[in-house]
């Protein structure tokens, strides 16, 4: 699959920037959201219930959980946590105590939740998968989310990570300007605030283009042996700018301390990061040169789930144009379903026609399959970091 993965990227890229620019056009004539009413049937099972789905921390996902529950009847038991390694962590957990439902990583960790036997394909004939843009659950992406012809995840929100900065004081605050080499200018001593593991990430991938690397960034993806060479020396590399670094984040409320209270003008961070922080004050979220980080996230149906088909009404309303559209308002991101840019804010359109201009959209880096075992090392790599 790493070979797939790797040779098809651009494909992928290619296939998602489709909805990339449906959002741009689409959204500036948006109306705000509105629900007119459910997108689909209710069936006498479905309309009543609950269900309980562990998901990402910092966000308003009330608006969603009540359209949903006025379309189903289901009520919503929301727990959050900050990142993927704690969703995961806790879902390990929850294979013992039943605690759970869905969950929701990024289609990266599909194969991670698999090897672990933690979750169960969904029943797609209980879905609507012809609701969902072109790209997000067909072609790459449909091969991520599928393992041994089942598949293990639907998508629910994409979007990406790249450049939040201080427009005061960020000295190279226009596309083709910002860099993700800017992480480590020494003028930003201090002042940089970054997720650990996509800090080392985007200094990889600036070694690899300056030809610093022993070997193509993209093989540490392939196996731990190429994965350990690589990222070696991108820490010997990165411990030598630490002093950049501000603070650290794990999750969005971390996130955004580090501008609000931390002292930081710059930073790689979610598209909800710089889209908040923008509301707050002279903050702007900006594709790197090198093209963005992007990350498709969605659910898992746990292995020992208790509320099986009311988890299957909830993936299939985030599919619908209403669902579609609430979700990636909560996350200031981009929706999964077919006419959810039309019900946009059109303030988030906004905000991403000013973050990816030019050819910023074919730029994107899908973050690639990740085993657990590479998962287990890039937590080591990330943890040396903050320590050192």
């Amino acid at each position: 699959m790493s070979k797939k993965i790797e040779s098809s990227q651009e494909t992928l890229a290619a296939a998602r920037l489709f909805s990339r620019r449906a959002v741009l056009k689409a959204g500036a004539a948006g109306a705000a959201i509105a629900l007119s009413g459910p997108a689909f049937v209710r069936n006498a099972f479905s309309s009543s219930g609950e269900f309980n789905y562990m998901g990402w921390a910092g966000y308003a996902y009330q608006p969603c959980f009540d359209a949903f529950t006025k379309a189903t009847g289901i009520k919503v038991n929301f727990t959050e946590q900050p990142d993927n390694d704690t969703i995961f962590a806790q879902a390990k957990l929850a294979l013992q105590t039943g605690a759970f439902d869905v969950v929701e990583p990024t289609v990266d960790r599909v194969t991670a939740y698999a090897q672990n036997g933690l979750v169960q394909p969904w029943d797609t004939s209980k879905l609507a998968m012809d609701n969902y843009l072109p790209g997000l659950a067909d072609g790459l992406a449909g091969e991520m989310a599928t393992v041994d012809g089942q598949r293990y995840f639907v998508p629910g929100v994409w979007g990406t990570e790249a450049l939040t900065f201080n427009t005061d004081e960020y000295k190279n605050g226009e596309y083709g300007k910002a860099s993700l080499a800017d992480l480590w200018d020494p003028a930003y001593e201090g002042k940089v605030c970054v997720r650990a593991h996509s800090a080392l990430a985007a200094l990889g991938r600036v070694m690899d283009a300056e030809g610093k690397l022993p070997r193509p960034f993209m093989d540490g993806y392939k196996d731990d042996a190429a994965m350990k060479e690589i990222w070696d020396v991108v820490l010997a590399e990165a411990i030598k700018s630490k002093k950049n670094i501000a603070s650290f984040w794990k999750g969005e409320n971390d996130a955004q301390a580090g501008f609000r209270t931390n002292g930081a003008v710059l930073g790689l961070t979610w598209d909800s990061t710089g889209y908040n922080m923008g509301k707050e004050g002279p903050y702007k979220y900006l594709a790197p040169k090198e093209g963005a980080f992007a990350w498709n996230q969605g659910y898992m149906l746990m292995k020992n789930a208790k509320n099986v088909e009311q988890a299957h009404e909830w993936a299939k309303f985030i599919s619908t144009p209403e669902g579609a559209a609430l979700m990636a308002t909560n996350f200031s991101a981009n929706p999964v379903g077919k006419g959810g840019v039309d019900k946009l804010d059109p303030a988030v359109a906004k905000f991403y026609t000013d973050a990816f201009p030019g050819d910023a959209g074919t730029k994107l880096w899908w973050w690639p399959v990740q085993s657990a075992s590479f998962l287990k090392l890039r937590a080591e790599y990330a943890d040396k970091f903050i320590a050192a």
